[in-house]
């Protein structure tokens, strides 16, 4: 008996037919439904995203397919090179695994393994470890243009300015006129509502001889360098590879634990009762969830590990925190608790720092917002301001406010970055939740507009009067009408 024949890749024309075929059989999108504005100036969009990434594609989707169609994604990088997959991220492969359907939003056809077995065939896909990082952005690429989400690049917003009449403005540089819009996402990723974070202890120093690993860094550059790296996470191992890999002198790992975390703790608990359920938990519950993940951070990928010390000139310093960092002859000198390394570059792969105020578009709202240290007291043993920064959020990703004042203009404008992860779980931290996190959001948002007009579509229930029967559907002849009723006489007579 012959063997099977093994399915053959159909092409991305075949799968584009897939895409609007499962779309058709599911109604989708919805048909467009929120109310226009009246009575006043007409906004530009119902909706503007800032953020063209991963999940601002993902909510700009999500909101299309409810029904609300005048969305509009805003991004500062150009086209192709949103969010970090070819600009700072350095791993060969994701860390998520392959099955993870990441925005595919219920639909088959729009997830990575039907873009990947549509040109590579199925065999190619049972033969892949992880997703390669380049392929993961051209996904990216392509479930933009087959869904049609409208995004504008190179376009860096400055301002988010909530205003009197229900609007938001939103000013982008080198425009003469902000955006108007009802609602505004903020999707900037792991950068989300602050900036990378670096130590202050360089601060006296030249910034020539450092840099954050969220940077644009020439690591070409670093060939023959002594190049030095803090942190311990898949950052550090990237960053450190990359720069083995390009021909570092020597690179020196400086790592403040006293061991490399090894388990990943939410990896162990992962669910989908903690995907939908994380965000009905009680406050208490919640910090403690979150600051024991403090303690047990997710450690480096085996594969990325492996690729940093499988160089014999990379070294790990343990137990080692950064004391100090001095300016020398030629490059810097670096002190821990254990002795002092000569380098000549040092990257920082020590995460992002929530704080809304250094970024110029939230000045505005960043006094307004409501943080979680505002809002929970913790105990002794559990504080911890890295939390505390974190902001106090709606179970639809809606921004809450310090003051109730200002409740109704913060309701407008919706957090959806990693800076939720406190309030809503791990689900805008990375791939495997999105759909979760997606649908949340734009069920928000759909709620939201019903709420406001609320009067309008009850006044649009009570006018409609397209006539479903319309008197000849039987003949006068098969109507028997009621006798007129006999003057004088009741039914009881």
């Amino acid at each position: 008996m012959p063997a099977p024949e093994q399915p053959r890749p159909c092409g991305l024309d075949a799968l584009a037919d897939r895409v609007r075929g499962d779309l058709a059989f599911l109604n989708l999108p919805a048909r467009p439904w929120v109310l226009p504005v009246a009575g006043q100036e007409r906004p530009d969009y119902d909706v503007v995203i800032v953020g063209a990434g991963m999940l601002g594609l993902a909510a700009a989707a999500a909101l299309r397919f409810r029904g609300i169609e005048s969305v509009i994604c805003l991004d500062r990088a150009p086209k192709g090179q949103e969010g970090p997959w070819v600009t700072y991220a350095r791993m060969n492969t994701l860390r998520t695994a392959k099955e993870a359907t990441g925005p595919a939003l219920g639909i088959p056809s729009l997830t990575f393994r039907a873009w990947f077995e549509a040109q590579f065939g199925a065999p190619a896909w049972q033969d892949l470890g992880r997703i390669p990082r380049g392929q993961w952005m051209a996904y990216l690429r392509w479930y933009r243009d087959i869904l049609a989400i409208p995004v504008r690049n190179d376009c860096a917003v400055t301002d988010i300015a909530p205003r009197a009449d229900g609007m938001t403005d939103i000013a982008i540089q080198g425009d003469a006129r902000p955006l108007r819009a009802r609602r505004v996402v903020i999707a900037t990723g792991i950068d989300g509502l602050g900036a990378p974070f670096i130590p202050p202890v360089v601060r006296t120093v030249s910034r020539r001889f450092y840099a954050h690993s969220a940077e644009l860094l020439d690591h070409e550059a670093f060939r023959g360098k002594r190049v030095g790296v803090v942190g311990a996470g898949a950052s550090a191992m990237d960053n450190a590879a990359t720069a083995l890999e390009c021909g570092a002198a020597s690179l020196d790992l400086f790592v403040r634990r006293d061991a490399l975390p090894s388990i990943d703790k939410f990896s162990g608990i992962s669910s989908d009762g903690l995907v939908t359920g994380y965000v009905t938990l009680p406050d208490a519950l919640k910090w403690r969830m979150m600051r024991y993940g403090l303690d047990y951070p997710v450690p480096a990928p085996r594969d990325s590990t492996r690729r940093v010390f499988r160089h014999p000139n990379a070294r790990m310093h343990l137990s080692s925190p950064i004391l100090s960092v001095e300016e020398g002859e030629g490059g810097i000198r670096v002190t821990t608790p254990h002795g002092t390394t000569g380098l000549d570059i040092l990257i920082f792969a020590t995460g992002f720092a929530c704080a809304p105020a250094t970024r110029p578009e939230l000045a505005r709202i960043a006094p307004l917002i409501r943080l979680w240290a505002d809002h929970y007291v913790p105990a002794p043993d559990e504080e911890s301001s890295h939390l505390g920064m974190a902001p106090y959020l709606g179970r639809d990703f809606s921004f809450q406010a310090r003051d109730p004042a200002d409740d109704e203009a913060l309701s407008r404008l919706y957090c959806f970055t990693f800076d939720a992860v406190l309030s809503h779980g791990k689900l805008t931290s990375g791939v495997p939740a999105l759909t979760e996190a997606a649908g949340r959001l734009a069920r928000g948002v759909a709620a939201s507009f019903l709420r406001e007009d609320g009067k309008r579509h009850l006044d649009a229930f009570r006018d409609y009067s397209r006539p479903e029967l319309t008197g000849d559907e039987w003949h006068p002849t098969q109507v028997v009408a009621p006798l007129p009723p006999v003057q004088g006489k009741t039914e009881h007579d």
